[in-house]
């Protein structure tokens, strides 16, 4: 189907379950190429902590036998539907709460399979670290939105579950304070597998006993947290209370000892302070202007409005890159045109 298109330089649409449609611009209808039927777990040896599957298969599917063997992805992906495909997942690079203590989409990646704009089967990396050799290609895969090629199969590393989890809930009387408490929290030593702030609430998930969380932070009115497994759950797939708005939703990555940000909206805060959602209607200049103030980038994750471009604007010379990337693994430009840019 690639070679087809190529031969007649006729662009296509990669989709899984299309559950991520709303992330990263809309292109112009296009004839689509679905992989969601090559599918299937091709290997997975829990003792040397890795899986290969196909790009196809259920997230869920995968997950579930990850459990099995008491193990997890350690990026700790979100599900944006029923049938969530680990394809769909690395081509967005999306990662959960888990994603500064254990590593993102792409640090957990260790070898791909993909077909390039010209048709061509190739493999990079290996299944375990040893094997990994060269340039490390595959990762570039990750968050390309599909636009350097089509992702067949991939191999991650997994990590083991922790025995137990707890969720404590600081009570604060500040957003600024909220910003030290995340920031003192990331800068000891506890196990801290995520965290999540709002309306001047932090939640601190912690591996072990929360005991010495609660030592650690005796001078803060402390609470544990009930049903923890669910709230954390609604954080990572965006299901909480906070992510149901029609305003504009922005994904804003900053230096986590960044203060409190001077933008019109709601805010909500994880890793430690490094990620920001942000519920606005003020203008995507004004927002960019000041996340690149702080030395950080924005996306425009979720809108109602047709915009193009909602991935943060960059140098020239990345520019350059991307666009050189772009003419070594699709020269004619037919996998997903205009997904990550309209220039791209």
């Amino acid at each position: 189907a690639v070679s087809d298109a190529a031969r007649s330089n006729k662009a296509i649409q990669i989709v899984g379950n299309n559950n991520k449609a709303f992330y990263g611009n809309k292109t112009e209808t296009l004839p689509s190429l679905s992989v969601n039927q090559h599918c299937g777990i091709l290997d997975y040896e829990p003792a040397e902590l890795f899986i290969t599957a196909r790009a196809g298969t259920p997230l869920k599917d995968i997950e579930a036998e990850l459990a099995k063997h008491n193990q997890m992805l350690p990026f700790e992906p979100p599900h944006y539907g029923e049938n969530d495909t680990i394809g769909g997942t690395i081509a967005c690079g999306l990662s959960g709460p888990r994603r500064p203590y254990a590593g993102a989409a792409r640090d957990c990646i260790l070898g791909a399979h993909i077909v390039n704009g010209d048709g061509d089967y190739l493999q990079f990396g290996g299944q375990v670290m040893k094997n990994v050799a060269g340039y490390d290609v595959s990762r570039s895969m990750c968050g390309a939105l599909g636009t350097l090629g089509i992702i067949m199969q991939v191999s991650l590393r997994v990590l083991p579950r922790a025995k137990q989890e707890n969720t404590i809930k600081i009570i604060l009387a500040s957003a600024e304070e909220m910003i030290r408490v995340l920031q003192t929290a990331y800068l000891s030593s506890l196990p801290i597998t995520a965290s999540y702030a709002e309306n001047n609430h932090v939640y601190l998930r912690i591996a072990g006993s929360a005991q010495t969380a609660k030592t650690v932070f005796k001078k803060y009115s402390l609470e544990e947290q009930d049903r923890s497994e669910e709230f954390w759950l609604s954080i990572k797939n965006h299901q909480h209370d906070f992510f149901n708005s029609h305003q504009n939703l922005w994904r804003i990555n900053v230096p986590n000892n960044t203060a409190a940000l001077n933008l019109k909206g709601e805010t909500a805060n994880e890793w430690n302070g490094g990620l920001r959602w942000l519920k606005s209607e003020q203008s995507a200049e004004e927002i960019q202007q000041a996340v690149k103030q702080a030395h950080g980038h924005a996306v425009l994750f979720k809108t109602k409005k047709e915009t193009i471009d909602r991935l943060p604007p960059v140098s020239d010379e990345i520019k350059k890159l991307h666009l050189k990337l772009k003419q070594a693994f699709d020269p004619k430009s037919i996998l997903n045109p205009g997904r990550m840019y309209s220039w791209c």
